[in-house]
């Protein structure tokens, strides 16, 4: 059970990370917010507090590990505990390498790979001192396979994958902290907006015809995770929607 729990929640202005703050905030837990557009977890934040949850919301750049420092002291400062962690500020701007896309290869990793390592660090000591927490890390079916138009994407995904399994095996067993990866598959959300590759046009149309999963699908297997009991370290979740064959 996570009823008073405190977690907090990364890219929660939208797609997943707002279904899961929702979903952990209805489960009982306490909920803290943050992304880059404040307007969006305002409304995140009204629709919460008028189901009766207690939330906390401030700006948060991943990329800026100060933000994610000061993000952190301000919720122990608020309730006094972190329990759970969702890193799940991503992006997705797919092109071919050849078309060297720099500054969105730059962005990727820096969202990506960095945001995680910071939000984690700055919160992993507070649970290593406690001795308990969850680490829950978006990660993606692109953590597993490759694809074309995906090389650096897939790139930082299995990055994430690597480095849950790392963290698994440095404190799970010895500070009581379970890690799980989240792995989706195709998502309807606005994942998609940051393409520019004009060339993936077709990808873009043929993955809005597919029946998608739904941001809600993927918040209810993290609140699956966290909720398992104490004894139970879920790792991994790979989800498709049921017509993905990659």
């Amino acid at each position: 059970m996570i009823k008073d729990k405190v977690a907090i929640i990364t890219g929660a202005s939208s797609g997943i990370g707002y279904a899961t703050a929702l979903a952990l905030s209805k489960a009982g837990a306490k909920v803290a917010i943050g992304a880059r557009r404040v307007d969006r977890l305002e409304e995140l934040a009204e629709k919460i507090s008028a189901d009766g949850g207690e939330v906390f919301y401030q700006k948060l750049d991943v990329t800026q590990r100060s933000e994610c420092e000061n993000f952190a002291k301000a919720v122990l400062d608020k309730w006094g505990s972190i329990d759970i962690l969702v890193n799940n500020a991503g992006l997705m701007p797919l092109s071919l390498f050849k078309n060297l896309k720099v500054d969105e290869w730059d962005r990727m990793i820096d969202v990506n790979i960095k945001g995680v390592l910071y939000c984690t660090g700055s919160v992993i000591l507070h649970m290593k001192e406690k001795k308990s927490g969850h680490i829950v890390n978006l990660s993606s079916v692109a953590g597993r396979t490759v694809f074309p138009t995906g090389t650096v994407y897939c790139a930082t995904k299995h990055a994430i994958a690597a480095f849950s399994e790392g963290l698994r095996q440095e404190f799970s067993a010895r500070s009581n902290i379970r890690v799980t990866s989240i792995e989706p598959g195709v998502v309807s959300t606005e994942l998609t907006d940051t393409i520019t590759d004009e060339s993936l046009q077709g990808f873009i149309e043929n993955a809005k015809k597919m029946e998608a999963l739904r941001a809600e699908d993927i918040a209810n297997a993290i609140l699956y995770a966290v909720e398992s009991p104490s004894h139970v370290n879920v790792n991994e979740i790979l989800i498709r929607p049921t017509t993905q064959e990659r």
